[in-house]
């Protein structure tokens, strides 16, 4: 993986998951309320649109990325960001991480290291 494809990947790691735990954020305001009132309180609250920028950037970056690798290497890639988004779930909101779902983080990052290293 050359220097481009490997930053273009990074960022689009980094923005998938800081837009995924910025979504969360703003979806569990316990202040939000319920129904209509509860998106008018999300939309005024900066984590909604962290998200929004962050996916609005991460389509640019992830259509240069998939310039430059095949599809099926590209979307293989991609995968890593569940794993970054399941650790920082753990951290950030105390998600519970079952065993079964170490397990499955555990073997989509072998598999991503696998296709990482083999292009």
């Amino acid at each position: 993986m050359n220097g481009l494809v490997f930053t273009l990947w990074l960022a689009n790691l980094l923005l998938d998951t800081g837009g995924q735990l910025a979504f969360k954020a703003a979806a569990s305001d316990e202040r939000a309320g319920d129904g209509i009132a509860r998106w008018k309180y999300m939309l005024r609250r900066p984590w909604i649109w962290a998200g929004i920028c962050c996916y609005v950037v991460e389509f640019v970056v992830w259509v240069a990325f998939l310039s430059l690798v095949p599809l099926s290497e590209g979307v293989l890639l991609g995968s890593i960001n569940i794993v970054a988004i399941m650790i920082a779930g753990r951290f950030l909101f105390h998600d519970r991480l079952s065993p079964m779902r170490v397990t499955g983080i555990l073997l989509v990052a072998v598999g991503v290291a696998i296709v990482g290293a083999g292009g």
